[in-house]
């Protein structure tokens, strides 16, 4: 074999063994409508890059009236959903979204400037919501937890 030829193989078969492992952790979380956004849902994906977590999101709707595109103001608080403490993190240097293409949904990403591992490691809860022009109300709500194993 010709020596150009054994190291393209080498070095493709170590790019592959390369992306077999990956020390990202990442979560996926569902978001609930809440108060006047009841019955829209949505989801996150948290995702530790760098001791910081970036945070994908996607939901479903925002209340009736809202001017489109929304703009989502996203909170990170301690405690959970049903037992909110106090804001740790406001992931709102932008508020904006984008529609989904296809979908009736809206889709937008942050960055917490926090280890997953740290938010996992207490109780804690993700809010967004609605921009002061559309009521500045709490429209979904999740709580941080790490996946449950089977």
């Amino acid at each position: 074999m010709r020596p150009c030829k054994t190291l393209l193989i080498t070095m493709i078969a170590a790019s592959l063994c390369g992306c077999t492992h990956s020390s990202s952790q990442s979560v996926n979380l569902a978001l609930k409508g809440i108060h006047r956004n009841a019955g829209q849902i949505g989801r996150v994906t948290l995702t530790d890059v760098n001791n910081q977590t970036n945070l994908n999101f996607y939901i479903t709707g925002v209340p009736t009236g809202t001017l489109l595109p929304p703009r989502v103001f996203t909170f990170i608080h301690k405690g959970s959903c049903q037992q909110p403490g106090a804001m740790a993190y406001a992931l709102n240097d932008q508020v904006n979204t984008k529609s989904n293409a296809g979908t009736k949904g809206w889709g937008f990403y942050r960055s917490a400037p926090v280890p997953l591992a740290t938010l996992l490691a207490s109780p804690h809860s993700i809010v967004l919501r609605s921009a002061p022009s559309d009521g500045d109300a709490d429209i979904f709500c999740g709580d941080i937890a790490a996946p449950t194993r089977n």
